[in-house]
């Protein structure tokens, strides 16, 4: 845990100084410590079996493709304002299981500026999204367009 939480602080502070990494190595500890009766802590090493690092790359290069593809959208619309715009909230369903996989999907899918994830609903295993143009169409179908690819290629990871 210590190793995650030194990690995240050098990405975060992105400072190489003596006394930043001094400090950051003491709070990852600390934070470690802390966070001890949590339960054990997958290693970062888990990401680099073969299976594990292609499909991570396939949905790098997915979310990718869908946040550039989102943000041409976005500018395309805001430039030509004839084009329809139909926001709103739409619930849509979701076959993660997990609280790691279903909180991957809401930040992911949040990240393409199309949809931003707003609520879960495990009970129902839904997720509230607000959609800048919402999808036509049955809840299976707005599934497919804005979190069935990434949940698939996340399914594909356990």
């Amino acid at each position: 845990m210590a190793l995650w939480a030194f990690a995240v602080w050098v990405v975060l502070t992105w400072t190489r100084t003596l006394e930043q990494l001094a400090f950051g190595a003491v709070f990852a500890v600390a934070v470690a410590l802390l966070l001890t009766p949590v339960g054990p802590v997958v290693g970062p090493w888990k990401a680099l079996s073969p299976r594990r690092l292609i499909g991570l790359l396939w949905l790098l290069v997915e979310c990718a493709g869908r946040i550039v593809q989102a943000n041409l959208s976005l500018a395309r619309r805001i430039w030509n304002p004839r084009l329809p715009l139909h926001p709103g909230m739409v619930i849509v369903p979701t076959r993660s299981r997990g609280d790691g996989e279903l909180t991957a999907v809401g930040l992911l899918t949040s990240l393409i500026v199309d949809n931003q994830v707003v609520d879960v609903d495990r009970s129902r295993r839904a997720l509230l999204y607000h959609a800048i143009a919402v999808p036509p169409g049955s809840p299976d179908k707005v599934r497919e367009s804005i979190n069935g690819r990434v949940e698939d290629l996340l399914a594909r990871l356990r």
